[in-house]
Parts: C-alpha cells; sequence; structure tokens
C-alpha cells in the first residue's frame, strides 16, 4: 500500500489534463471549385436518371440514403456520402444489375465531378477525423518495455504473434529474405509460447481487433480504474520479477547499480533519470516531472531504502503513467491543420514501423527539430526499414490485415478431410505461415506489392506441399524425413502453377473462410472485399437464415451456386450479393482446406466464373488474378488505406481519401514497390499532421 500510495502521487500530479484534449487531422490544397451550376449541371441530373428511383422516390427508401432533392450545398456539407457516392459508382456496385446500366462516360464525368466536390468540401473543413487518445496496445507495451529497459528477453508471451522467429532469418539490414527459415506457430500452443521471459509478470488481456480494421484503433483501447490499477501491479511486478537482473537488463549498470559511496546522490539520480524519462515519454522530461521522480527517489534512499530498488520503483511508476502508456498529440490551437511537432513525429512512426518507442536517433533528430525535414525523415524511414525491430511491424500488421487469426478456429471435417490433422495438431500451422513470409519477403526485398496478389515464388514445408496435392511445387528441396513439429523449416521455392501464389489462393484464407464440409463463397467473397480491395460489405439482414453446411434432401444434385441462389432474390439482399459473389464464386475451385478441385462431390463441375467490377470477365483463377492486376491501382489504395488506418489509430474518413489518391500515384511512380508505399503513407498529410477537434468537426 506505501509503494502504491507513493507512485500514484509520482504519476499522476498534474499530468492527466494535458492528456485529455483531443487533436486530429488537416487541410488540401484546391484546384476545383465547387459550385450549383456544375452541380445542377451534371451531378444532380444523373443521381435523378440513375439512383433516386431507389433512394428517394418512394417510402421504401433503399439503404437509407435519401438522394430526392439533395441539393449542391447539402451535398457539400455531407462528406460521407460523397465519399460512398464516389465508391459505389467507382466499383460500380450500382446501379444494380436489373436497372439500366449508367453509361460509361456519364459514370467517369460523376467521379470527376464528385471527387472535385470531395476536394472542395475536405478543404472547408480544413481537418481530419481524429486520432484519438490511446493507450498502448499489450503487444505495443511489451515491446517498449523491452526497448526501455534493453532487455534480452520478452516481458510476458504474446500469443498474437503468430509466427516465432527461429534462428534470426529476419535480416531487413541484408535486403533479401534467406532461401531456408525456421520459425514456430502460433496453433502449436503452449510448446511455442515457451520462450525466456520475466518469470512472475502476468500479461493484461489481449486488444480485440476492431471489425475490419486492427487491434490499435483509439476507439477501443479505453483504460478503465481496472485496469489502470492492473497496469500499476504490472509495473511493479516487473522491476520485481527475479529475473530483472543484470543479466537480462542492458541498462543495469549505467542506470540501476549502486554508485560509489562517496557520489552525490542528488546530481547523479537527475542524471540517471532524465534520459530514461526522454526516452520514456518519448520528449524531454521538463523540470517538474524530473524533480518529481528524483525526490521520489532521494526520499526512499534516505528513508533507508537500497539505491536499486529506489530505482526500481520509480521505473516502476514511470511505466505505468499515463506519460508513458497513452499514445497522444498535444492539441494545436490553430484552427487549421498543422504539422506534427517532431516528438509526436517520432513517436508515430516509431510505433507504426516498430510498434514501440522512438530509439535515442528519433530523439536526437527530434530534439534538435530536424526530424521533419523531408531529407532526414527519408534517411529514417530508411534506417528503420534496415532495423531488426521492423519485425515487429510483421508480426502485427500482416497478420491482422489478412485476417489470420480466424484460422486458429478452423476446424474442417475429420471424416471429410483427415489430412488437415497431424496427430493432435492441424495443418493450419503451416499454413498460416506461407502467407506471412510471402508478406515479409516483399518487404524486406521491396518488391512489387503486386506479388501479393501473384507471386512467383513462395514458402513451403514439406507438410504444407504435401497439403497441397496437385497443386505442389515442381522444385522440391525438402528434407526427406519429418516435417516438423516445434520447430518448422520453409524453403523458398518458384511458384510455376499460377493457381497458386499469393496471398488469395493460398491454403490458409480457403480454410478460414470455409466451413467444416463446405466452402463458403459469400464468407471468401467478403474476405475479398474487405482485405483485398477495402470495401467492406454491410452486415447481412439479422432474419437471413445461413445456408446449411450439407445440402437438404432432394438438393443433392445442385451445385453451390444454385443453392445460394436464394439469398440473391431478396431485394435487401441483391446489392451486396452483386458485389461479393463474383469475388467468392471465382476461388470455388479450391475446397475447404484449399486443395484444388474441378467437380463437386455429386459430379457437378465448378463453375467459377464472373465478372469483376462489372467489367473484368474471367472463366478461371488465373484470369481472376490479371483482373485484379489490371485493377492494380485499386488494390494499392485499398492496401494504403490499410497501412495508414493501422498507422494513424483510426478509421479513415472522406478526408482521407485524397491523400490516398496521392499515395497511389506516387507509388505507382515508384514500379508499386512496398518500402515506397510505405514512405508515401508516412509521407502523407494524415500523417505528418495533426489538427485541434473543434476544427475536424
Amino acid at each position: 500500500m506505501r509503494f502504491a500510495s507513493c507512485v500514484v502521487s509520482i504519476i499522476f500530479g498534474p499530468l492527466i489534463g494535458c492528456l485529455l484534449d483531443p487533436f486530429v487531422g488537416t487541410s488540401f490544397d484546391m484546384a476545383y471549385a465547387s459550385t450549383p451550376g456544375r452541380f445542377s449541371e451534371v451531378i444532380g441530373p444523373g443521381l435523378q436518371s440513375h439512383c433516386v428511383k431507389c433512394h428517394g422516390q418512394h417510402e421504401d427508401i433503399e439503404g437509407d440514403v435519401d438522394l430526392h432533392g439533395l441539393s449542391h450545398d447539402e451535398l457539400l456539407k455531407d462528406t460521407e456520402l460523397i465519399r460512398s457516392l464516389i465508391e459505389v459508382l467507382d466499383f460500380e456496385e450500382m446501379p444494380p444489375e436489373d436497372e439500366p446500366a449508367m453509361p460509361s462516360k456519364l459514370r467517369k464525368r460523376l467521379i470527376k465531378e464528385l471527387t472535385g466536390m470531395l476536394h472542395a468540401a475536405v478543404a472547408d473543413r480544413k481537418g481530419y477525423a481524429p486520432s484519438p487518445l490511446r493507450r498502448m496496445t499489450r503487444f505495443q507495451y511489451n515491446n517498449a518495455v523491452i526497448d526501455l529497459f534493453d532487455l534480452n528477453c520478452t516481458v510476458f508471451t504474446l500469443p498474437e504473434r503468430m509466427m516465432r522467429d527461429h534462428r534470426e532469418y529476419f535480416r531487413p539490414e541484408s535486403g533479401k529474405m534467406a532461401d531456408e527459415v525456421t520459425v514456430g506457430s502460433r496453433p502449436l500452443g503452449k510448446s511455442q509460447l515457451i520462450e525466456k521471459r520475466l518469470a512472475g509478470v502476468a500479461a493484461f488481456p489481449q486488444d480485440p481487433r476492431a471489425e475490419h480494421g486492427f487491434d490499435n484503433q483509439g476507439d477501443h483501447l479505453s483504460l478503465s480504474p481496472l485496469l489502470m490499477e492492473s497496469f500499476l501491479k504490472l509495473g511493479q511486478s516487473i522491476t520485481e520479477s527475479p529475473d530483472f537482473t543484470p543479466k537480462m537488463v542492458g541498462i543495469w549498470n549505467a542506470f540501476f547499480a549502486a554508485p560509489k559511496s562517496d557520489a552525490d546522490l542528488e546530481p547523479l539520480i537527475r542524471q540517471r533519470l532524465e534520459p530514461f524519462l526522454t526516452k520514456a515519454f518519448r520528449q524531454p522530461a521538463d523540470g517538474d516531472v524530473l524533480d518529481r521522480y528524483a525526490r521520489f527517489v532521494f526520499g526512499q534512499i534516505q528513508q533507508g531504502v537500497d539505491f536499486t530498488d529506489a530505482m526500481k520503483s520509480a521505473t516502476a511508476a514511470v511505466i505505468a503513467s499515463p506519460k508513458f502508456l497513452y499514445l497522444y498529440d498535444k492539441p494545436g490551437e490553430a484552427v487549421a491543420a498543422q504539422p506534427l511537432d517532431d516528438f509526436e513525429l517520432a513517436t508515430r512512426l516509431s510505433f507504426f514501423l516498430w510498434g514501440s518507442l522512438p530509439d535515442h536517433d528519433l530523439i536526437e533528430l527530434a530534439s534538435r527539430g530536424e526530424l521533419s525535414r523531408p531529407e532526414v525523415l527519408d534517411a529514417q524511414v530508411d534506417r528503420m526499414l534496415k532495423d531488426r525491430k521492423l519485425k515487429r511491424f510483421c508480426d502485427s500488421f500482416p497478420s491482422q490485415w489478412l485476417q489470420l487469426e480466424r484460422i486458429i478456429s478452423s476446424r474442417p471435417n475429420p471424416q471429410q478431410f483427415p489430412g488437415f490433422y497431424i496427430g493432435k495438431y492441424r495443418q493450419s500451422m503451416h499454413m498460416m505461415l506461407e502467407p506471412l513470409l510471402l508478406f515479409e519477403t516483399v518487404l524486406i526485398e521491396n518488391q512489387p506489392i503486386t506479388q501479393l496478389i501473384d507471386a512467383d515464388f513462395t514458402y513451403r514445408s514439406r507438410n504444407l506441399d504435401e497439403a497441397y496435392n496437385g497443386l505442389g511445387t515442381t522444385e522440391k528441396p525438402f528434407a526427406e524425413k519429418g516435417g516438423g513439429i516445434s520447430l518448422l523449416t520453409f524453403y523458398r521455392v518458384p511458384v510455376t502453377d499460377r493457381r497458386t501464389g499469393g496471398v488469395i489462393t493460398n491454403a490458409a484464407v480457403m480454410t478460414m473462410t470455409s466451413g467444416p464440409n463446405r466452402t463458403q463463397p459469400i464468407t471468401r467473397g467478403a474476405w475479398i472485399a474487405g482485405v483485398i480491395f477495402n470495401n467492406p460489405p454491410e452486415p447481412p439482414p439479422a432474419d437471413v437464415p445461413p445456408l446449411d453446411e450439407k445440402p437438404h434432401e432432394g438438393d443433392e444434385h445442385l451445385t453451390l451456386r444454385e443453392r445460394l441462389s436464394i439469398h440473391r432474390e431478396r431485394s435487401d439482399c441483391k446489392g451486396c450479393h452483386e458485389q461479393i459473389d463474383p469475388l467468392g464464386f471465382a476461388l470455388e475451385n479450391y475446397d475447404p482446406v484449399g486443395i484444388w478441385r474441378e467437380k463437386y462431390d455429386n459430379g457437378r463441375d465448378v463453375d467459377m466464373s464472373g465478372t469483376l467490377f462489372r467489367k473484368h470477365k474471367f472463366k478461371d483463377i488465373v484470369e481472376f488474378k490479371d483482373a485484379i492486376l489490371v485493377e492494380k491501382d485499386r488494390f494499392t489504395r485499398a492496401l494504403a488505406g490499410h497501412l495508414l488506418s493501422f498507422a494513424v489509430a483510426r478509421r479513415l474518413t472522406a478526408a482521407d481519401q485524397i491523400a490516398l489518391g496521392e499515395i497511389v500515384k506516387k507509388t505507382a511512380a515508384s514500379k508499386y514497390r512496398m518500402q515506397s508505399l510505405l514512405k508515401q503513407v508516412i509521407f502523407s498529410e494524415p500523417f505528418l499532421t495533426k489538427t485541434h477537434i473543434a476544427s475536424a468537426q
């Protein structure tokens, strides 16, 4: 109790008030002047002739979007409606298939005029949505504590790290991914969670991933009084762990070791605390804060507490402080957008790429006001992309982007798919690693992001390659015996059959988007819409029952497409099915565990043909991939949106769409290289700026 009361007094002091003001966005230069005349010439008549029939002409308004009588000024005030109109026109989702088609020339003109109106509306708003005040995720907290103390172990085990690096294959400084890697997999359970860590330290609960988002989304990361109390106890358990010793703690000699008996303690304590607090709080520790912690340590020593223990108590307080736990930008005074200060930029950058605190170089550049200079920032991003801490980005972003946590609960029918099970283990422990290794390779080697759609290489273990059956590789570098259980060996192999390769057609995605007995084209289509095109469909109506896993009596002769046709008959389902069905059925040649098939069990041929965005017809999976590659700017925009949302820890809004367009143009000019895309996200206005919340409303 005495420790807790002392800690509370030094943690909270005057800190809370400065943390409670939110902050936001930015503005755009404008070359387009939105006028009522242009609205009445193009937008108004176009909506009236092709949209108002369903959206406002009758009492039953489709999707609660009323466009009847919509004026220029009303639309200009509703940026989300403008964005929605642009998206449904651009994805050719509207008008519905059973309505007269909109002429291509008119569609393009409407998109151009609406985009111009969006520019005007955003310029008038002068801001983005807030990046909310938020606490660290437990993944970020673990990383930050490791870096702060320079630990040579983890703080606590993180099951959300889906792939574990054994034998240090991840070396971004080389610019080359190893041809053979040894890894561990999350579904292996406790055997993979036995790793060097601090004894006696229990993790706080895992942070849930936001729907169509990430676990670092600010509106999901609250800090209740109960959780705040748990952070106080957690900080103390870390510094009091029996493993918190000179052997484990890299800063021990410089920070915790007792000085000589004749040392002048007060200035020495301040000297040790100042850089520690600066790193922990991501900005120079002001005099009052430094004084408060220094007085606490000196007071403890005067009361007979050992020097090392007193410093431990202070550091336990530091890692429970809101200044450590919370990620925030200081509120701006200007109405319009303004740049992040250099310390805020250092924090945003380091938590994006490293999931942790800025290092000494970033803090030093920020303290000199140099980090925000474009050439300096560019050089720092290059440095960070070559640092092994980049593995933390790879441990967090791709698995969440691809929603791979879903495969952990996948349970194909053992009678139907016995090859999925390896004793008490499952093939999913091999499957989930293939797309993660592909992502890491594209990043480290700075390959084009189109490799994520149609890769010319992949990573396979022997077990995984055999599980693909007819889609196995022609090159067989695998060991003759054993597929690995506790340690899995994966080999880089060329892809010569385009039915495989990339993140879309890998066995992990095919399995996690299927049920126990059959594929689920709607689920697969929704996954592609949300993950690949960042255009997730609305949830289905609550009164629509799911399709049974097995056909009813008398329906055994039907194909899955025929059985699902009932869902398209409802008017409130038709729009979404027109969007997602072609995407899901494009993958219908892959069975529930990702094995290629030409026929269903009833002998009927699999029909996967369709049309992407109502303009790219395909009759096989290779043509489907080709159609996506024709639309590679759309995929680039989608991936950029996922990355930007992850970077700024919030959902994107209409205001961000302008920046995404610029990111796509500049990435395309760099031949769609992955590191170029990351740089363009970092150099975008939403990433580099903040706005007071009042100007974003």
